[in-house]
């Protein structure tokens, strides 16, 4: 299993999908780096064999035309996620933790039960189910089935007794997963992401219908969430709340990734110069001159955090036909940003290896959606259905899509399979590797912590 939560905005939509990137719309001038919800969760986080994020709501312009620039309604909430040192809020929320937990915990269990279903409807004979790899924590048995809960949560399985020297099963038997047909073991292996986008597509179904698709409108300007004490922007009176409308007597566009990297480019180029800001405070504008402080790079700074001048409205249904029409217009958006996120990610690799972070950081990702706006719980379940999907189809040891393209070469061969041992060493090198670079990764990410790094 494997997830990649990844990917970059397509032109006609505005997407949840964008994490720790560094073209990420949320930029800070001397505070600590940070990306929000906004234009995406993309980047890399692996979880279960290793995934990658970046997460953002997909919002639809075309539902809004243009209108004032202080609208009423509900803003987006751009609390900062902390990501270069994750911030679990000083787990001050343990539910919003415990949520995305099990946010995560379902979608395993969905991916399996794809394996399992496809298998016992099939009539193959199945010996385990796992949810989590390792030492086994938790376990019963059923139907002569072993169900457990295991150490180590990048994953799951589902166990087949094919070649356990402990089975009393023949190894001829006809329903054994090895001695079934090619295309019944494809199914089998499929399942699992096919269980996931079905998943993917129910929790956007079940979002429309119950609390209405998130819609943004984007308005001139670029807000100002947070200025930071003492400095440059808080000598010269800017507040939290307000909106830079121009720079310089430049006015900034209505798109919030090039206004706020048009403001971030003037400010960096101009340390202890004067900058002439225009301000929206209220119903007033007015101007106010800042003279940035100089960073030891000799770049300016102002100290604050900035974010698009977006607002967040929420658009419901008229009728069942309608919410079959929005859900799949979000479903197809969503997978459209996840295959371009996985295209770019493997295009820059060099740069995005860095950004691959394991499951702490999808549960620090989640758990501060969850406590911004529990709504956004559905996309975020949604996008790492979908990413667990297009990953687990990668033609690597360990994922379905390596032991898909063992059955395809042996399809090319005539039917004549691998070596046993050969196969069986493929495999077990794969799921090797990928789990001590969970372990890596979750040791990485814990250490990364705000909380940790202050008892460190």
């Amino acid at each position: 299993m494997l997830i990649s939560i990844s990917s970059s905005p397509p032109s006609s939509s505005f997407s949840l999908v964008r994490f720790i990137n560094s073209k990420s719309p949320i930029s800070e001038l001397g505070l600590k780096p940070r990306t929000h919800v906004s234009k995406s969760i993309s980047s890399s986080i692996c979880y279960s064999f290793c995934s990658s994020s970046n997460i953002g709501f997909h919002y639809k312009n075309q539902f809004f035309g243009e209108k004032s620039r202080c609208p009423h309604g509900k803003r987006g909430n751009f609390r900062s996620w902390a990501m270069a040192g994750f911030d679990f809020g000083g787990l001050e929320s343990a539910q919003s933790v415990m949520e995305a937990a099990a946010v995560l915990t379902a979608i395993i269990v969905v991916h399996e039960s794809g394996h399992f279903l496809a298998a016992y409807l099939q009539g193959i004979h199945v010996s385990k189910f796992a949810v989590g790899f390792g030492p086994i924590l938790a376990k019963f048995n059923a139907n002569n089935v072993e169900y457990s809960i295991r150490a180590f949560p990048l994953g799951g399985f589902v166990g087949f007794p094919d070649n356990d020297p402990e089975s009393d099963i023949p190894v001829d038997d006809e329903n054994l997963l090895k001695n079934r047909p090619i295309l019944d073991r494809v199914l089998v292996i499929s399942a699992g992401v096919i269980a996931n986008i079905i998943f993917a597509y129910v929790i956007i179904f079940v979002q429309v219908l119950s609390v209405g698709l998130p819609v943004q409108e984007a308005f001139p300007g670029v807000l100002v969430p947070e200025v930071r004490a003492f400095s440059a922007a808080s000598r010269y009176g800017l507040l939290p709340g307000d909106i830079i409308l121009a720079v310089n007597g430049i006015e900034l566009p209505k798109s919030g990734s090039s206004a706020i990297s048009e403001l971030v480019d003037v400010i960096k180029g101009n340390p202890k110069r004067n900058v002439l800001l225009k301000v929206g405070r209220g119903e007033k504008d007015f101007e106010i001159g800042v003279t940035p402080d100089e960073n030891s790079d000799g770049t300016g700074r102002i100290g604050v955090q900035l974010s698009p001048n977006i607002k967040i409205s929420k658009v419901r249904p008229k009728n069942l036909l309608e919410a079959y029409n929005f859900a799949g217009k979000e479903f197809w958006g969503l997978s459209f940003n996840v295959l371009d996120s996985l295209k770019q990610t493997f295009l820059n690799f060099s740069q995005s290896a860095s950004k691959v972070s394991g499951p702490v950081a999808i549960i620090a990702v989640g758990a501060e959606v969850a406590r911004s706006n529990t709504d956004g719980l559905f996309q975020f379940a949604a996008i790492l259905n979908l990413n667990l999907a297009v990953i687990n189809l990668l033609p690597l040891p360990a994922l379905d899509g390596g032991s898909l393209f063992l059955i395809l070469l042996e399809a090319a061969r005539g039917g004549r399979k691998l070596p046993l041992e050969l196969e069986q060493r493929i495999m077990s090198s794969g799921i090797m590797l990928v789990i001590l670079l969970g372990l890596f990764l979750i040791v990485r990410d814990t250490l990364n912590l705000d909380f940790i790094k202050e008892l460190l």
